[in-house]
């Protein structure tokens, strides 16, 4: 699997980004198909600089990167026409953290991209009328309650030795860790509460500070 603990560094970046203070990380939103609008808002919000990703060389000198959820099928198909699946195993392989939520927690299984070591299990809860919300306890907030949306939702259907489960709904794992990599089933960017976002960017401003003391001790 592809996903490293390791960070690469910053290279050029391949496209214009929206807001940019200074010092600010730089995540890049997949942008093919699915709800990638409102988590580049979120991220935007809590002081990030955003890229929206269609084509490899928007995934130059990022520093994280958001896999939406959408329709996997369609997300699978811009992938392979645009080129972008071995670019995206290299930037997971390179430690930048990377965040997929609902569709992106797919593309990311054994079965897609193969970044991560796990299977998922599509629409597991139901359709789109089985849609829900669910008090989660997700590992990294300490027991402290994460309301979570479910739209069409998968659940993880096995997963290897390093990787973490993060949070269950009735006995199915619906967020993981492995390494740089998190997945959830849920959708972050529709609940009002920025926490997984914030812990995310929190994810990032780690791995760059690593990145910068790997390159200080050469």
């Amino acid at each position: 699997m592809s996903c490293s603990p390791s960070v690469a560094g910053s290279g050029t970046p391949g496209a214009p980004d929206r807001k940019s203070p200074q010092g600010a990380p730089l995540i890049g939103v997949l942008a093919l198909q699915g709800d990638f609008a409102a988590h580049a808002a979120a991220l935007e919000r809590l002081g990030a600089r955003v890229r929206e990703v269609r084509v490899p060389s928007d995934l130059e000198g990022l520093d994280g990167l958001v896999m939406p959820g959408g329709e996997s099928t369609t997300m699978s198909l811009g992938i392979e026409r645009e080129g972008l699946a071995e670019p995206l195993r290299r930037l997971a392989a390179s430690g930048r953290p990377v965040l997929g939520t609902c569709a992106g927690l797919i593309m990311l299984d054994r079965e897609h991209l193969g970044v991560m070591d796990l299977l998922a299990r599509r629409n597991a809860f139901g359709r789109q009328a089985r849609s829900f919300e669910a008090e989660l306890e997700f590992a990294p907030f300490d027991g402290r309650a994460l309301r979570a949306v479910f739209i069409r939702a998968p659940w993880i259907e096995e997963h290897g030795p390093a990787v973490e489960v993060l949070a269950e709904v009735d006995g199915q794992a619906v967020a993981a860790r492995e390494g740089s990599c998190v997945v959830v089933a849920f959708h972050p960017e529709l609940s009002g509460d920025d926490r997984v976002h914030r812990w995310f960017l929190e994810e990032v401003s780690r791995a760059r500070s690593g990145a910068r003391g790997a390159g200080g001790s050469q």
